[in-house]
């Protein structure tokens, strides 16, 4: 009896290991796996290989822990009838659902849990040899498992992107580290990443009315006072309209081609100088350009709609901001766009984009029909609002304080509280401010 009794023990520690080493394997860092596994770790080697057959892994060791089990069970009942007679089966019962809980489920997943990595990296030699030894088995029961699965017409594919891309984005808002505004914008950057393809150039390019373009025509020493007075590198050339867009001049190519005529500037023919301008769609997406950018080694590319017409201008330096926030050089037009008041509103210039409000504020403004404040207005409104009107949408009041012609120029949007947003979510307010 005492020999049953200790084979019963080393089963129990037999299902309390296969029980832990499923939890370690399975909760074990993949990134840090793969890792350890670049740098010549032949144990994290063979936990990526086994984690990379998840079906043939678990199916071995949940044989494996049944079998232990199973057999524990039927010697301690054995024992058991044997001192107690017909009462030994309900002992044993409740004997071994403890022992097992306890000591081959709870313990080992408990400790498991807590010291994943390193528990996998200790048993993976240990498992490869029982998933080897019941790889027939688990086939066999793998294959059975497959045809029911098909006769349910249960679909067993686990390649959805869509639920992939948004798992990860659940890993990212997870992320946490002691530096709370250093994570904030690594959270931001890897949002960014995911949101590239979803993102249309159109709503990060800069506005031709921003836009800082040359008539080709102009005397020579003028186009040069004006290039050497913007601050941007890449200047778009049109001719007869600004629509019609010949070339694109950078400031460079024209300092060469002075110091080649000895700063004659009458010899200089400037649109000889200008590179072929690169037109793209308007929906083109950020992923796409972005790879455009680098198979073309170019940074500088012109929007235009269905029918042609110029809408403005997208660089590589506009996505890279999508990525990492604003990057301002020596050079660069500062327009902050935004001016907190004392009161907790905001004056917000109406070009201001939907997208750094969100990222900025951390608000939730949605951008899916409009890019700009002023767009999102406009759409909401269905109208050509009047300067002091004012709207209740999405938890802000916003106020048009100023506009010019039909293009709202300045908005004053209040964020409410959290009773006025309760309130706005049904009742959209639509107001003229009375002098």
């Amino acid at each position: 009896m005492f020999i049953t009794l200790g084979v019963i023990v080393v089963l129990l520690i037999l299902s309390g290991l296969f029980s832990g080493s499923e939890t370690a394997l399975t909760a074990a860092s993949k990134p840090l796996m793969h890792q350890l596994e670049q740098r010549g770790d032949k144990k994290a080697t063979l936990v990526n290989r086994l984690y990379a057959r998840k079906d043939r892994l678990i199916g071995a060791i949940l044989l494996g822990n049944n079998l232990v089990n199973i057999m524990a069970s039927a010697l301690a009942t054995s024992v058991l009838i044997s001192l107690f007679g017909e009462a030994g089966v309900a002992y044993a019962t409740i004997a071994m659902t403890l022992l097992v809980l306890i000591f081959s489920e709870v313990l080992p997943k408990t400790y498991a849990i807590e010291n994943a990595n390193r528990m996998a990296l200790a048993v993976a030699p240990y498992i490869r040899v029982v998933v080897a030894v019941f790889a027939p088995i688990t086939n066999s029961v793998q294959m059975i498992v497959t045809g029911v699965l098909k006769l349910l017409r249960v679909n067993n594919d686990n390649g959805d992107t869509d639920a992939k891309v948004e798992e990860l984005r659940g890993a990212i808002d997870l992320h946490e580290g002691l530096d709370q505004e250093a994570v904030n914008q690594e959270r931001a950057m890897l949002r960014s990443v995911l949101d590239l393809n979803e993102v249309e150039v159109d709503e990060i390019m800069t506005h031709r009315k921003a836009v800082a373009a040359i008539d080709v025509d102009l005397p020579t020493p003028e186009i040069v006072d004006q290039v050497l007075a913007s601050p941007y590198t890449r200047i778009p050339l049109w001719r007869e309209t600004p629509d019609n867009v010949i070339g694109v001049l950078h400031a460079k190519e024209l300092l060469r081609a002075i110091r080649a005529h000895k700063g004659k500037l009458e010899n200089l023919k400037i649109e000889q100088l200008a590179a072929t301008p690169w037109f793209i769609p308007e929906t083109t997406s950020l992923l796409d350009q972005l790879q455009a950018f680098r198979n073309r080694h170019e940074h500088f590319s012109l929007v235009v709609d269905e029918y042609g017409v110029l809408l403005g201008v997208v660089t590589l330096e506009d996505i890279l901001e999508e990525i990492v926030g604003d990057i301002s050089d020596e050079h660069d037009i500062n327009v902050e766009g935004v001016q907190g008041q004392p009161d907790g509103t905001y004056l917000v210039d109406g070009t201001v984009t939907l997208r750094d409000l969100n990222r900025e504020f951390r608000w939730q403004l949605p951008d899916e029909e409009a890019a700009t404040i002023a767009g999102l207005i406009l759409h909401e409104s269905r109208r050509i609002p009047e300067v002091g009107q004012t709207f209740s949408y999405f938890g802000f009041r916003m106020e048009v304080m100023e506009r010019l012609r039909n293009q709202i120029t300045l908005v004053r949007i209040n964020p409410l509280g959290k009773k006025e947003k309760e309130k706005s979510k049904t009742v959209v307010e639509d107001t003229v401010a009375t002098p």
